[in-house]
């Protein structure tokens, strides 16, 4: 009867047994499925906010005035300062300016440490050919000579046996360079404009290359001892923000959307006229 008894308690017991592991079974699956499905949406959460949060590396010209230039309360402002800004709000995305100069904010953007480029940078088809993938136009510009405000010189061809400064890599530079040849002039190179000026004005060479509105708008706010020499502006070409590569086409879509609805809200004037007066 005890062995009954025992057999019976037994065979309850193990009973018991399968049933509780089928239980953690069926309880545990559910478990691991809502464990993958907030794996999953914290994954995409994080995909998300990593996308959201992007900030965009812009490089730009240390002074290019009144494109880009520190004022005298100490910021960097100018008419790119504020195009950028105005197309950032527009679009919603968020982004740092480095002020690296011209020369190492190409440099920065060919080698990936900067996603784009505002610098008054003139849209030609030898920059894109050599890699520049360029936005819409946004401002047009041409190039022109500059001599120290009492220098006899009235054109070209008074600059026989005499140099000139360009800023490199420029298309002033590209213009003097195109001209150097028939009217006997060498070309002298300068990393920044304000360095140059200061060369024109101290005599070191017979006059400069630069943008137009670049130098007007300087001789106009500084009173530097310059003028512009009429008849040596070649034909006008626009300026456009500037990526290297392919991958940031977003930023480039952006920029353009968000111009052409400053253009049309009334910004984009609103900013030509707080820098140029037009």
């Amino acid at each position: 009867m005890k062995k009954k008894i025992i057999a019976v308690i037994l065979g309850m017991a193990m009973a018991a047994s399968v049933c509780a592991c089928g239980s953690a079974t069926d309880t545990a699956a559910p478990a691991a499925d809502n464990a993958a499905a907030t794996e999953t949406a914290d994954d995409t959460a994080a995909s998300e906010s990593t996308t959201d949060s992007k900030k965009w590396i812009i490089a730009t010209d240390t002074s290019f005035k009144p494109f880009e230039y520190t004022d005298e309360k100490g910021d960097f402002v100018g008419i790119d300062m504020d195009i950028l800004a105005a197309v950032a709000e527009d679009q919603g995305f968020d982004y740092e300016v480095q002020v690296l100069g011209w020369d190492a904010s190409i440099a920065a953007c060919q080698a990936g440490q900067a996603d784009g480029m505002i610098a008054g940078a003139s849209v030609t088809e030898e920059r894109k050919a050599s890699g520049w993938i360029f936005s819409d136009g946004y401002y047009d510009a041409n190039q022109c000579m500059a001599v120290a405000a009492d220098s006899d010189i009235k054109g070209f061809s008074d600059l026989d046996g005499l140099s000139v400064a360009v800023k490199t890599g420029t298309m002033s530079a590209a213009y003097a360079e195109s001209l150097a040849a028939d009217y006997g002039f060498t070309v002298t190179y300068f990393e920044d404009s304000p360095t140059m000026y200061q060369a024109v004005v101290g005599g070191q060479v017979a006059g400069c290359f630069d943008d137009t509105p670049i130098m007007a708008s300087n001789i106009k706010d500084t009173g530097i001892a310059m003028k512009l020499v009429e008849g040596t502006g070649n034909d006008p070409a626009a300026y456009g923000f500037a990526i290297f590569n392919p991958a940031n086409q977003e930023l480039i879509d952006m920029f353009n959307k968000g111009l052409a609805n400053i253009k049309a809200n009334g910004k984009y004037d609103e900013i030509l006229a707080k820098y140029l007066g037009e």
